[in-house]
């Protein structure tokens, strides 16, 4: 059986504030340098502070929220808690996930990388060893394959939702299961049926066979978790050689049935990081700090007060500058222009600067 490596960053030794309750019992400490690391997803917006003092990075805050639709709330509502957190000196900003470039104009983000880069740089700094990079969000899955550090291959699942958190979190409300219950009951599974994957019309529809058969409800949440890897390894690691380590990321690696299903499929351990929840926002905290750290060079962060106090609005629309018919959005700031992208001709369609 192998084992994680030596970290190469010390990761998640201070206290934490955990998910969006304003709780904090962290460090305090009045300016102190941070950097700061934003992943905007479709389902959960996440947030964590880097020191920027420690000689190793270390995380000293964190926040998860629902994004629930509304990226910009979501956003203003977790730059509201690191307010409420204490006085920080941000020193750098970056941005990740589906709304990072939104996230990366509305903040003045210094970095904006995309979700494989981030959530393969927080892997690496945990466990320098790291194959195999397995994440399942809200809406999508991934899988990463690294050698020697370096990402060499990738797969996106963001098609079908049968794989992903936001189905297990429909299944355990029909089920009346609590989602945060849902691991723990799949694991006292005695004997686990097995439920059609590959679609969420199937498989629920085979799960309310299985109740109406009177098969127990943890036998079923087993069998659903093995259905959800078949579903992720057959859609996305075909033809990929999954070596150990094999890291287990994102909101549905809470769920304890779904990595023992993983271990079981791949036939060698599975590793759930510390903050598996809020890893991508970890990775561009820890890419602001290798892009700024050390070097004299100012960040373009807009500042706390700035983006709480101002009104932020995004718009979108189709362009009819050329036969593409792009759909370009907008974002504005108090009324004004702050920055368009989605072209592919190189054109914005629209030029005023005022709304």
């Amino acid at each position: 059986m192998s084992t994680p490596r030596k970290p190469v960053f010390k990761l998640g030794w201070r206290p934490l504030s955990i998910w969006c309750r304003g709780e904090w019992s962290g460090l305090r400490d009045s300016g102190r340098p941070v950097y700061l690391g934003v992943d905007v997803g479709s389902v959960s917006t996440n947030l964590v502070l880097l020191d920027a003092v420690e000689p190793r990075p270390c995380i000293v805050w964190k926040a998860y929220l629902r994004t629930q639709g509304a990226p910009l709330t979501a956003l203003k509502n977790g730059l509201e808690l690191l307010h409420d957190a204490g006085a920080w000196e941000i020193c750098g900003v970056g941005t990740t996930g589906s709304g990072r470039e939104l996230a990366g104009v509305v903040l003045g983000a210094d970095v904006v990388k995309n979700e494989i880069t981030a959530h393969a740089c927080a892997a690496l700094a945990i466990d320098s060893g790291v194959s195999t990079i397995l994440e399942i969000g809200g809406q999508d899955s991934k899988l990463i394959i690294l050698r020697d550090g370096v990402v060499v291959d990738f797969a996106m699942n963001t098609v079908c939702a049968a794989g992903t958190g936001s189905f297990l979190d429909q299944q355990a409300f029909r089920l009346g299961v609590p989602i945060e219950d849902l691991g723990e009951l799949a694991l006292r599974s005695r004997n686990p049926v097995r439920i059609a994957g590959r679609c969420t019309v199937f498989a629920e529809s085979d799960m309310v066979h299985k109740q109406q058969l009177g098969v127990d409800t943890a036998d079923i949440v087993a069998g659903l978790c093995a259905a959800m890897v078949r579903n992720f390894l057959g859609s996305l690691a075909k033809g990929k050689e999954l070596r150990p380590t094999v890291f287990f990321q994102g909101g549905v690696a809470a769920n304890a049935g779904m990595r023992r299903a993983f271990e079981e499929a791949l036939g060698q351990p599975v590793f759930v990081p510390e903050h598996y929840d809020v890893m991508g926002a970890v990775g561009i905290a820890l890419l602001v700090r290798e892009a700024l750290g050390g070097k004299a060079v100012p960040t373009r962060f807009a500042g706390l007060e700035r983006v709480l106090d101002s009104q932020v609005a995004s718009q979108s629309y189709e362009c009819t500058g050329c036969p593409n018919s792009c759909e370009i959005c907008e974002v504005w700031r108090d009324g004004i222009f702050l920055a368009s992208w989605g072209a592919r001709c190189g054109r914005q369609g629209r030029t005023d600067q005022t709304s």
